[in-house]
């Protein structure tokens, strides 16, 4: 499966392709076949870190079922620097607070599909990348959410 790996402020970063789709970013410096599309993408990623690109335009293919998809669907149409709750995504696909946390931390594609924007009702949750809930916030700031924050 190709695979490439990014340097981004947050430490390095590798992204799997799998028939034409993005499946993977992992936080961790990975290598293999870099193609096209791998490097559409790693393109993106910089242009992101550097406040120059917003929405991100590839093919995605996150891993998991209907409930995980419909999660990660949700959480895509979330505008940059803004946030949503667990609770108002359950709401929306008539669920629990909880599967919807547990769904964003199965999201296979991070930053990607901004699973960071998703927070809980009485704080920011967690984050399941190195340095957790530091990851979160960081890609938080980056994106200009601060009043979360404060």
């Amino acid at each position: 499966m190709p695979a490439c790996a990014f340097s981004t402020p947050l430490g390095w970063v590798s992204l799997r392709e799998q028939d034409g789709a993005i499946n993977a970013l992992n936080w961790k410096r990975e290598g293999g076949d870099k193609t096209a599309l791998l490097s559409r993408a790693g393109e993106q990623l910089s242009a992101y870190f550097a406040h120059e690109l917003r929405t991100f335009d590839l093919p995605l293919r996150p891993s998991g079922g209907a409930f995980q998809q419909a999660v990660c669907d949700k959480m895509r149409a979330i505008p940059y620097g803004e946030t949503r709750q667990y609770g108002e995504i359950a709401e929306e696909l008539g669920s629990m607070p909880q599967p919807v946390g547990n769904a964003c931390g199965g999201n296979s594609i991070a930053i990607i599909i901004p699973c960071h924007r998703v927070v809980g009702a009485a704080g920011l949750g967690g984050f399941s990348a190195p340095g957790g809930v530091e990851t979160k916030i960081a890609l938080l700031k980056h994106e200009g959410a601060y009043s979360l924050l404060l």
